[in-house]
């Protein structure tokens, strides 16, 4: 080849590569602020209070290692503190109790066993979700006993419990995973005045389900058991950070698909609706809230299943959260990246990206109009293929991001 042909070739290749191809950005909308970071143990919840004070949740069911509280109140940047105090979060002989065969959840109904959500409502109380099942060292969930799956809301003022509410075994079954819950505190929609509570049970072992609570008179009754709009797709397997996710099946070294299923909850600002999602699909459903509270008729559950609406997909998530604009949030694992659901024209679209963002474990909309959620790597835990520890210290982070429009919390009440 000519000396000048091999010059021109070069020349020609360099304004190739010289030139601004198409990429993906990796971020997209505001900045990441960071609200808190988790030296400790491992977090799955966050939720704040009216005057900024922040509470996490660490569930012995999702890390062993949670053996100090359940609950906390985020102290500083990097700190935290048993909430609402040390004897709560320690019951007598541990979360376990070895004296069963095989071993089950602790039946305590006055100590936190395995909490698996903390929300502040309209109102600025503490509720905690207690799904009462918690993880040996030998990597096997435990059953729930009566008295352990239970709902506690704590006055904040005081500091002290102001209320228990403990689940029949007719509504949190021995295999239940009672996950996240939501609450419309408004007087007209119940009898006793006081309220409801929405849960989800994301169970991968038992009958995905909704459980609808009087705040009342702490009767609770359950919708949609087995219903395929709160179970897992089958052979799901989300993709974050480039891998995909594989559950542990059966407790074994082997490859499962994620089989969670009704998992993140969030009320429309009307609470006219509920949305969830499961883990293990891509699809936000959503019922109308009248349907669920509905229970003596003998219809009530034949007309919860018809009132079911498909919203289409919205990317894999975990948590949901709703502002007063009505946007759904939804964290999307594949695309780093929050998602914003509306309702109004049944459409997603990304609110936030950033290469940080991954398992979105849980969200807070809050009254000084940010957005918090919670990133903790919960796929590289055991639970997940290959079954060893994945995670990388500090194991979470909470950020923190304003919402658009001046969004800020709903208030039903």
């Amino acid at each position: 080849m000519h000396l000048n042909s091999i010059l021109a070739l070069s020349i020609g290749v360099f304004r190739i590569s010289a030139q601004q191809l198409a990429s993906d950005p990796g971020v997209h909308g505001p900045p990441l602020e960071v609200a808190h970071i988790y030296n400790d143990q491992f977090p799955s919840g966050i939720t704040v209070s009216a005057t900024g004070r922040m509470f996490s949740n660490y569930p012995p069911a999702l890390d062993a290692n949670n053996t100090r509280y359940n609950v906390a109140e985020l102290t500083s940047g990097n700190t935290e503190t048993p909430y609402p105090n040390l004897d709560i979060n320690s019951p007598p002989g541990g979360f376990v109790n070895y004296t069963t065969s095989p071993p089950t959840g602790a039946n305590f109904p006055n100590y936190l066993i395995s909490v698996s959500s903390v929300v502040i409502d309209a109102k600025d109380r503490l509720w905690i979700l207690d799904t009462g099942r918690a993880l040996p060292t030998n990597g096997s969930l435990v059953l729930a006993t009566f008295g352990g799956p239970k709902l506690i809301c704590v006055d904040l003022s005081t500091n002290a419990v102001i209320q228990t509410i403990i689940f029949p075994t007719t509504v949190a079954y021995p295999d239940s995973y009672l996950n996240d819950v939501r609450f419309d505190l408004r007087s007209t929609i119940t009898a006793s005045g006081l309220g409801v509570a929405y849960i989800t049970d994301s169970s991968s072992e038992g009958r995905n389900g909704l459980v609808t609570v009087d705040l009342g008179t702490s009767t609770s009754w359950r919708h949609l058991d087995s219903h395929p709009s709160v179970r897992g797709q089958p052979q799901f397997a989300p993709s974050i950070w480039g891998e995909f996710s594989y559950a542990i099946s059966g407790g074994s070294l082997s490859y499962g698909s994620t089989a969670s299923g009704a998992d993140g909850i969030a009320l429309s600002a009307d609470g006219a609706t509920l949305f969830w999602t499961a883990v293990g699909s891509a699809y936000l459903h959503s019922i109308p809230t009248s349907l669920l509270r509905a229970h003596e008729s003998p219809f009530a559950e034949l007309l919860a299943q018809a009132g079911v609406v498909s919203n289409g997909q919205k990317g894999t998530s975990d948590g949901l959260e709703t502002d007063s604009n009505g946007l759904i949030y939804a964290g999307n694992f594949g695309q780093n990246a929050i998602d914003v659901f509306n309702p109004a024209n049944g459409t997603a679209t990304v609110f936030v990206r950033d290469p940080r963002i991954g398992w979105t474990d849980s969200f807070c909309v809050a009254a000084d109009g940010g957005l918090y959620f919670m990133e903790n790597q919960l796929w590289r835990t055991k639970g997940h293929w290959p079954g060893t520890e994945r995670r990388v210290r500090p194991y979470a982070v909470v950020f923190r991001v304003p919402l658009p429009g001046d969004g800020t919390k709903v208030m039903l009440m």
